[in-house]
């Protein structure tokens, strides 16, 4: 197999992952806030919530505005997610709870890097490969590849929010292909959906390689 010019990485799912589980955290800082809700119970309104979302695209917005769009989308989900679950009314600021919750995604604390994740970059970056970061993270993907260790291996970052476009989506494959300029085929992209990452990644015309990473271990 040919080596690529530029390998692309998805970030949750195949770089880092949350540790535990989303319920787990959100759990624990909202009883910080007074509010005792089990985290098994978060995992799946929070689920439920996600899915019901539309994409983070704000077509609409100026550059400057969209760190506040995504935080105001972000926030309906954690409103729906608490909702769902029955105990938004015990929260006596949920806005304070939200902004601390949002502020906490942003920091190396609520994430793990993958074993293998290090050792790869590494040796990519020996062969000569670009690398680059391609997901459906929003704007705190700096912060927290920065806090993570891991910014510096990488010469671009594209995000869905900024790009205007979301996986699968061969639009936000070809703003990430044109910063390296680089033609799809000369181009990998390693992530752990089906649908988003090989998928979208294939009908681009780049070479699609799904990761399963299975249970978080």
């Amino acid at each position: 197999m040919e080596q690529p010019k530029v390998i692309f990485l998805d970030a949750v799912g195949t770089l880092f992952d949350v540790k535990g589980s989303i319920g787990e955290v959100y759990s624990q800082i909202a009883e910080e806030f007074g509010v005792k809700v089990s985290a098994d119970t978060l995992n799946k309104t929070f689920i439920k919530s996600f899915k019901a979302a539309p994409p983070p695209i704000f077509l609409d917005a100026d550059t400057q505005d969209i760190p506040q769009r995504e935080f105001d989308w972000w926030r309906i989900i954690a409103l729906n997610t608490f909702e769902s679950a029955g105990v938004l009314k015990q929260f006596s600021d949920f806005s304070a709870f939200f902004s601390e919750l949002y502020i906490h995604f942003g920091t190396a604390q609520p994430w793990f890097v993958y074993p293998d994740v290090l050792a790869a970059l590494v040796n990519w970056r020996r062969l000569g490969i670009e690398l680059g970061v391609l997901s459906n993270f929003d704007s705190r993907i700096y912060s927290v590849l920065q806090s993570l260790g891991l910014r510096d291996f990488f010469i671009s970052v594209t995000i869905s929010t900024q790009a205007r476009a979301a996986k699968p989506d061969p639009q936000i494959f070809a703003i990430a292909l044109k910063k390296h300029n680089c033609p799809p085929e000369a181009a990998w992209h390693i992530g752990d959906s089906i649908t988003e990452d090989y998928n979208g990644a294939k009908a681009a015309g780049l070479r699609g390689i799904w990761i399963d990473r299975g249970k978080k271990s």
